[in-house]
């Protein structure tokens, strides 16, 4: 079978609804590094049903401290609309990669949006982002500052 017919894969196969598709994209994205307690200290070993409900761990740097949002919280008061309306103009604190997400097609947004949506809500809000120069009560990864990096 010449290589490019494998990589095809199935003409018969249907196409993942966009549930599926946001798992999976949710899944290789690296969201829940962030946004699922203890998932990289698990190796992914968290279940599904505990997902994107945000992080206590802080994130500290220049900008002050910020912390992964429940992002099942978050979605369960957006429509789709909303949802793209906030992704394509929202700038969040580091470590949010939010330049990835602006980056994916509208198709793959819509299917994070429903797979999240899939979710439903659970779980607490995350802590308020903190000052630059606040102590944060809980644990926090250091980022260090940038002296004359160019």
């Amino acid at each position: 079978m010449p290589v490019a017919a494998a990589l095809a894969g199935s003409p018969s196969a249907p196409a993942p609804g966009p549930v599926a598709r946001g798992r999976y994209l949710v899944s290789i994205a690296g969201c829940n590094d962030c946004h699922t307690e203890r998932f990289a200290e698990a190796g992914s070993a968290v279940p599904g049903r505990e997902w994107l409900k945000g992080s206590r761990l802080g994130w500290s740097g220049p900008w002050g401290t910020t912390y992964a949002i429940n992002l099942r919280l978050l979605v369960s008061h957006m429509n789709e609309a909303e949802w793209l309306r906030l992704i394509s103009t929202a700038r969040p604190k580091p470590p949010m990669p939010w330049w990835a997400l602006r980056r994916m097609t509208p198709p793959d947004q819509r299917a994070v949006y429903a797979f999240i949506r899939s979710l439903g809500p659970a779980g607490r809000s995350a802590p308020a982002d903190l000052p630059p120069g606040a102590t944060a009560p809980q644990p926090a990864v250091l980022f260090p500052a940038l002296s004359g990096a160019k």
